[in-house]
């Protein structure tokens, strides 16, 4: 199984003002490096939680169907499937119809199986067999809850207090407010 973002984040969570006024930065001389530790800190976050929280689109791999018929879609919250793909041994793409298939959104992850009447694909590539296209998110950058929002701008200015310097750890107040929102597996 393997990621591939196909579409990033078209806005951050945080604003430049947003994280300059937290950090108390009142020059724009370091404008574009807050830029980036905004954006690294909410990888960091989501990575932190295993969710996305910007819309994104994103390509799950897999190298076949799973034996108990579940595909389990990473990244929650999930917002909709593209398509399903499947391979076949000379390369040639098999698109499956959305009829074939159902998901569970409201599931952390998601999942995705095939109706009663439809038979996994068979004779496929063994190496990255199915594709699932899918998007996934709170929706827009002020759709995410505000305990994540703040949660990046603690990690923003952890980030920005220790440029140069080893890497930092994640504040503890930080990892408060995100661990509500970690998906755990059970």
């Amino acid at each position: 199984m393997s990621l591939q973002l196909t579409t990033p984040p078209s806005a951050e969570p945080i604003t430049l003002d947003q994280a300059k006024a937290h950090l108390r930065v009142d020059t724009t001389d370091d404008d574009a490096l807050i830029t980036s530790l905004i954006a690294a800190a909410r990888a960091r976050a989501e990575w932190n939680t295993g969710r996305a929280f910007v819309t994104q689109s994103w390509t799950l791999w897999l190298d076949g169907w799973p034996c108990n018929g579940i595909v389990e879609i990473p990244l929650p919250p999930l917002q909709s499937v593209a398509s399903v793909t499947a391979y076949a041994m000379d390369g040639t793409p098999i698109v499956l119809d959305a009829s074939t298939y159902q998901f569970d959104s409201a599931a952390s992850p998601a999942r995705l199986a095939l109706k009663p009447n439809a038979s996994p694909p068979v004779n496929l590539r063994a190496l990255n067999a199915i594709a699932i296209a899918f998007t996934a998110g709170y929706g827009a950058a002020s759709d995410v809850p505000a305990p994540l929002q703040q949660a990046i701008l603690q990690i923003a200015a952890v980030l920005y207090a220790h440029r140069g310097d080893e890497a930092a750890e994640l504040p503890q107040d930080a990892l408060a407010l995100l661990a509500p929102y970690r998906v755990v597996k059970l």
